[in-house]
């Protein structure tokens, strides 16, 4: 008799789903015979990873489909971003996520500075000329032109607004209170004052007058957005009696697994990037990871950078680059193998969007369903059918038989 599956790799292809161009989407044009194999092996749907025609953001998406319910622990993607770099957030705490971006008299001209890079000098130059009495800033940088931002101290709220306008173009906004509290009203000023000395420190800072001298778009500003309070959440180990493990190149993701209790594991540098082969070596580590954990959350990033990019044929490219790794997970023993997506990046719109992503769960006591191929336009047909991502954890937990039985 075949043996039940007792570990689950959960692999989770950010923003990879998409809508069509002429037809097709870069996940079904693409030449993908492992992830296709996945798919022909095991039993496919489609997925809302929040709820029917929510856009999602990739926090809340991996807090549904780790079973956490977004709408009882998401209190913004501060908190999670923060935690990602390695801020240890506390109770009391206000989280932001941030972005360096390139501010001219006042509009928003790029909101990541040319997808900046190296930007841990301006990061120490806002952690030591940034100040505001009675508030304790901590500043540090993530991947790329990412950063996070926790505010310490005594009369602060997260019920304020961004100044990230969220898309280029716009006016830099001023943040403002949402709840008619001294603490919201408070932190607003604070965030302003922030958002106004970082200007007045990046703007002249070295790094930035080599950019302009290069031609390259200053890293003169930083968008504050995602405000949040850091949530109680229940440990993964405790809610599930199992060993958890994520591994990402995005602090967002890195931190979501942190504060569900799961350890971290990195690979390399874990740049984020569009490189097949960086992202093949996350799997790599997830393969050796199962011989000590018994649950891995992989987050694959290339795609959801392709879809903001407005870039078809790159997004289709990092598939194909991926697939190697996806057949060395075919002949896992007593491994269920979750493939999906976060959300969907389409090229045409650059952003994320509600429609529904793809799912295959492959392993010992799946049904098998007749899709062969893995895509969005044709995993609908598949035994799974429609679900949300809430539905992935006891799915998966009942076919390792760790579901207890619901009445008499």
């Amino acid at each position: 008799m075949p043996a039940i599956a007792n570990k689950i790799l959960l692999i989770v292809l950010d923003g990879g789903s998409d809508r069509p161009v002429n037809g097709t989407t870069p996940l079904a044009s693409a030449d993908k015979p492992g992830l296709d194999a996945l798919a022909n092996g095991g039993i496919n749907g489609i997925m809302d990873t929040v709820d029917i025609g929510v856009r999602p953001g990739s926090d809340v998406s991996h807090l549904a489909l780790l079973g956490y319910d977004p709408y009882k622990y998401y209190t913004g993607r501060g908190p999670f971003e923060a935690a990602g770099v390695g801020i240890d957030v506390k109770k009391g705490d206000v989280a932001f996520r941030c972005d360096f971006a390139t501010v001219e008299d006042g509009t928003v001209k790029d909101r990541r500075a040319g997808r900046i890079q190296d930007t841990d000098a301006l990061a120490a130059a806002i952690s030591e000329k940034v100040k505001v009495p009675g508030v304790d800033i901590i500043f540090k940088r993530s991947t790329g032109h990412r950063a996070a931002l926790v505010l310490r101290g005594k009369g602060l709220s997260p019920d304020i607004t961004d100044t990230d306008p969220h898309r280029d173009g716009l006016r830099l906004k001023e943040c403002r209170a949402t709840a008619d509290t001294p603490e919201a009203k408070h932190t607003a000023g604070v965030v302003n004052s922030i958002s106004e000395q970082a200007m007045g420190v990046l703007g002249d800072h070295p790094l930035n007058v080599d950019r302009k001298k290069q031609r390259l778009l200053p890293a003169n500003a930083i968008l504050l957005r995602g405000a949040g309070g850091v949530p109680e959440m229940p440990d993964f180990y405790g809610k599930y009696d199992m060993k958890g493990a994520v591994i990402a190149s995005a602090g967002l993701i890195i931190g979501v697994g942190k504060l569900c209790g799961m350890e971290c594991l990195t690979v390399g540098e874990m740049g984020a990037g569009l490189s097949g082969a960086t992202e093949r070596a996350k799997v790599e580590k997830a393969i050796a990871a199962l011989g000590t954990h018994d649950f891995v959350l992989v987050n694959i990033k290339g795609a959801d950078e392709a879809g903001h990019d407005g870039d078809f044929a790159k997004k289709k490219k990092f598939f194909e680059e991926m697939d190697p790794a996806f057949q060395s997970l075919l002949h896992l023993q007593r491994v269920l193998v979750i493939v999906t997506a976060d959300h969907s990046t389409p090229v045409l719109v650059k952003r994320h969007t509600a429609d529904p992503v793809p799912i295959v769960i492959h392993g010992p006591g799946v049904r098998i369903d007749d899709v062969s191929r893995f895509n969005e336009l044709i995993a609908y047909q598949g035994g799974l059918h429609r679900l949300k991502g809430l539905d992935v954890m006891p799915i998966a937990l009942d076919l390792l038989d760790k579901e207890e039985k619901y009445g008499a």
